[in-house]
C-alpha cells in the first residue's frame, strides 16, 4: 500500500457520496456488525487494535486483523481533521437508502423525521438512539448530509444498523400512508400507549422548532412533558425520550415479553 496515497485518498473520500468515513474504533465496529462493506482500515498500532478487538468486540477481532493496514503515526494523523483516539479509521460503501421505500414499509415502529438539524453530532446521535430502539428509520431535511464523517462519528457507526436518508422537500412524506405526529411545545402530552402504528415523529431544532409548513401538514401535536421554566430539551435527548416512551409501551413490538 503507497502510504503517501492514503492522505489524498481519505480527503476525497469525505467529499464522496458513495462512501462513508468511520473515524475510530465503535464507527467501525458497528459499521461491521451490521453488514457494511468496509474497503479500507488504516491504524497506527496494530498490537494496540488488536487488544481494542479483544477487548470490545471479540466477535470481529479476527476480521479486523484480516483487513487493518498499519502506517506510519504521522501519515495516520494525517488521514482526518482530529486523529482518532483509538488509532484507527476505515471508509465504507455508503447504504443506498430510498426514503419512499422507508416510508411505505409496513413493520408497525415508527420512523423519525428530523427537520433541517443544525448540528452533526447531534444528528448522529440520534441515529444512534433510533439503531438502540430498533425503529424503522431516520429522513432528515435541510443542507446538511446525515452520512457525513462528524454525524457518523456522533452515531458510532450505527448507520449501518437503520435506514438513514436525506429527503429534498417536505412533498416526499406524502407516501407511505404514516400518520404524522409533529413534537410541539403546544402540543398534547405524549401518551405512549396511544401514539399510532407507523408514526412518522417529526422534530425540529432546539431554537427554532419545526417550521409552519410541516406544522400545518402533521396530523397531531404532541409534547414532552418538562419542568416549568425549562424552554426545551437537546434534540437527540428529544428522540431518545419520544423513542424509549413508544418502545416500552405496551403496543411496541415484543411489550409482553418485556
Amino acid at each position: 500500500m503507497q502510504e503517501g496515497s492514503l492522505i489524498p485518498r481519505f480527503g476525497r473520500a469525505r467529499r464522496d457520496p458513495s462512501l462513508a468515513v468511520l473515524e475510530g474504533f465503535h464507527p467501525l465496529k458497528h459499521a461491521l456488525r451490521f453488514g457494511a462493506n468496509v474497503v479500507e482500515v488504516v491504524c497506527d498500532d496494530a498490537a494496540q487494535l488488536d487488544q481494542l478487538a479483544a477487548r470490545l468486540a471479540p466477535d470481529l477481532a479476527e476480521q479486523l486483523r484480516r483487513l487493518a493496514h498499519e502506517v506510519e503515526p504521522a501519515v495516520f494523523a494525517q488521514l482526518a481533521p482530529l486523529r482518532p483516539t483509538t488509532g484507527v479509521i476505515a471508509l465504507a460503501e455508503r447504504r443506498a437508502v430510498d426514503p419512499a421505500v422507508v416510508l411505505a414499509a409496513d413493520r408497525p415502529e415508527p420512523v423519525v423525521l428530523l427537520e433541517d438539524p443544525r448540528d452533526l453530532g447531534n444528528m448522529g446521535a440520534c441515529v444512534r438512539v433510533a439503531a438502540a430502539a430498533d425503529i424503522a428509520g431516520v429522513l432528515s431535511s435541510g443542507s446538511h448530509d446525515p452520512w457525513s464523517p462528524d454525524a457518523l462519528r456522533g452515531a458510532a457507526g450505527l448507520h449501518f444498523a437503520v435506514p438513514v436518508a436525506r429527503i429534498a422537500q417536505l412533498d416526499e412524506l406524502d407516501g407511505g400512508g404514516r400518520t404524522l405526529l409533529a413534537l410541539d411545545p403546544g402540543g398534547e402530552p405524549i401518551a405512549p400507549a396511544e401514539l399510532p402504528a407507523r408514526a412518522l415523529l417529526a422534530f425540529g431544532t432546539e431554537r427554532y422548532g419545526l417550521s409552519d409548513e410541516l406544522l400545518a401538514r402533521a396530523d397531531e401535536r404532541i409534547s414532552i412533558p418538562m419542568r416549568a421554566g425549562v424552554s426545551s430539551l437537546n434534540l437527540a435527548t428529544s428522540v431518545a425520550a419520544v423513542l424509549f416512551a413508544w418502545r416500552l409501551s405496551p403496543r411496541a413490538p415484543g411489550s409482553a415479553r418485556r
